[in-house]
């Protein structure tokens, strides 16, 4: 066993309310034996570890295991993600929304047939990127129409969503995350993230039900307050709840006089529908009349692929930043829809791809993919091959992680992360990934340590499922590289959380005051 090297001989004199320092390995056979030793502890019997961590500066393994082993990802399924969509359609790529009509609109502004609003997958028009004003979020189509000279459309509003063509839900989603806001619904055609927040406050007399409010405003959405306002100093006891398939929200409980109230984001079914609703909205608020019902396209299986464009005038669009940004606002925050998002938008790409192919070039049909989701699991695959990863190392059948179905290891992962560290985009996904103690999922952690403000990593967290992968440089200067992956971990104890273990790794990584390179004596 190696020498302990302690960080600060004054760490002993420290207050009782001060954390005592980890100790730090002398070499890195010593590293090897604290890492195991940690990972063995008796809370871990029953789980399932995965680790593998290498110097990005030498390509020295100090720790492997388990690493070609097959562990649920969770949210660490968003580093294949984002890369393959930062190399397939690069960071400047941005995505189209726009408004179509079969012929201009006539002298007196009169559009003679149908709107079409047709999506193509921008996750970016919301209130809360427009200082929660969703009519801002919609103004550049609103504005685009009002220029073209349109007053009035004498057919439908038409929501088309066949751009792209599958389930509005990721493969292996369980049906009980569909109700809230992180497994809403995916389409072509989304606003607002597909949430409503759900605002709850008490009544200003006990005994009456509680005041809910939905934020953006909307009839879309309907409410069913089974609330009441409780005494104060009562626990709040709230229940919110929306049935599959159905757009009625439930809350149920109480509240007490005094709370200062409570707010819970849900997922919106048919969000493409959704859209179509506030856009009229809008349009009529600038005087721009619909006169016609909403009716929604969709993609059909005997859809062809990829799916060809409307026809007609585009008569007013909107693009989204590009997907630099976008990978931004995916990875820190964890955002599943825009996850899938990606993944479609990957997946569209390939289709036409395969589509312009010389014959001959492409899998047989009876191969061919049949939703833009296996488009993207087929360019997933190419991708793993030009990074030299095997396909059975990466099992992956949606982006954002939310599938317990998923599989991958951590030499993978790691794999991936090397081979980005020296993309020609690294710079731009590297600072799309979270900071430690500054931003994203990583806000919170790591703080006061080595790590604060230089691990850059990506989380994971399901139910018994616990991930972090990404880079952090030590004391020494040194780049390191690493994925831990935790599965079937029950905490026994709820002072101490899994992201605690796993943040003691990036941690002692982080305080290393040698190099790989030059062993410690």
């Amino acid at each position: 066993m190696s020498l302990l090297v302690w960080a600060s001989v004054a760490a002993w004199c420290q207050s009782p309310q001060t954390p005592i320092p980890i100790p730090i390995p002398g070499d890195s056979e010593g590293l090897r034996q604290h890492f195991l030793t940690h990972i063995s502890q008796p809370r871990f019997q029953h789980a399932r570890w995965g680790v593998h961590i290498v110097s990005l500066d030498t390509g020295r393994t100090v720790f492997s295991h388990n690493a070609n082993e097959l562990f649920i990802p969770a949210s660490n399924t968003k580093l294949f993600t984002g890369a393959l969509a930062l190399d397939r359609l690069g960071p400047d790529h941005r995505i189209r929304t726009s408004l179509y009509a079969a012929t201009p609109p006539d002298a007196d502004g009169v559009v003679a047939g149908d709107l079409t609003l047709y999506g193509r997958g921008d996750p970016t028009l919301a209130a809360r990127f427009h200082e929660g004003d969703l009519g801002r979020a919609l103004a550049p189509l609103v504005d685009g129409l009002a220029a073209a000279g349109v007053r009035r459309v004498e057919g439908d509003l038409v929501a088309d969503t066949t751009y792209f063509q599958g389930a509005p839900v990721g493969s292996g989603w369980e049906w009980d995350d569909l109700q809230h806001a992180y497994g809403a619904e995916v389409s072509a055609l989304s606003v607002n993230d597909n949430t409503v927040m759900v605002r709850v406050q008490p009544a200003p007399q006990v005994g009456w039900p509680a005041r809910i409010f939905l934020q953006p405003p909307t009839t879309f959405v309907t409410l069913s307050n089974l609330t009441q306002t409780v005494a104060a100093g009562a626990r709040r006891e709230l229940q919110v709840s929306r049935p599959l398939h159905c757009n009625a929200i439930y809350v149920r409980g109480v509240t007490p006089v005094d709370d200062p109230g409570y707010n819970e984001s849900m997922s919106v079914h048919q969000p493409a529908t959704w859209f179509a609703h506030l856009l009229r909205e809008q349009l009529e608020r600038r005087g721009i009349w619909v006169a016609g019902q909403i009716r929604t396209a969709t993609a059909t299986l005997e859809s062809p692929l990829p799916a060809p464009s409307p026809s007609g005038v585009e008569l007013a669009g909107h693009e989204s930043p590009p997907l630099s940004d976008l990978l931004d606002r995916m990875l820190k925050p964890s955002q599943n829809l825009y996850a899938q998002l990606l993944w479609l938008q990957v997946g569209v790409a390939e289709l036409a791809r395969r589509a312009s192919a010389p014959r001959g070039s492409t899998p047989t049909s009876s191969s061919l993919p049949s939703s833009a989701e296996q488009a993207g699991q087929a360019a997933l695959d190419r991708f793993l091959g030009q990074i030299g990863v095997a396909t059975t190392e990466v099992l992956l059948e949606e982006g954002s992680g939310l599938s317990r179905r998923n599989l991958l290891t951590p030499a993978a992962t790691v794999r991936l992360l090397t081979y980005l560290d020296q993309h020609r985009h690294a710079e731009v996904f590297r600072q799309a990934l979270p900071v430690a103690g500054l931003e994203g999922t990583l806000r919170n952690r790591m703080q006061n340590t080595p790590a604060s403000h230089n691990a850059r990593a990506k989380t994971g967290t399901l139910r018994y499922v616990h991930a972090l992968s990404g880079y952090v440089t030590s004391n020494a200067g040194e780049r390191w590289v690493f994925a831990l992956l935790l599965n079937g971990f029950h905490r026994p104890d709820s002072s101490r959380s899994a992201r605690a273990d796993l943040d003691d790794i990036v941690v002692t990584l982080a305080r290393l005051p040698w190099r790989s390179a030059i062993p410690s004596e």
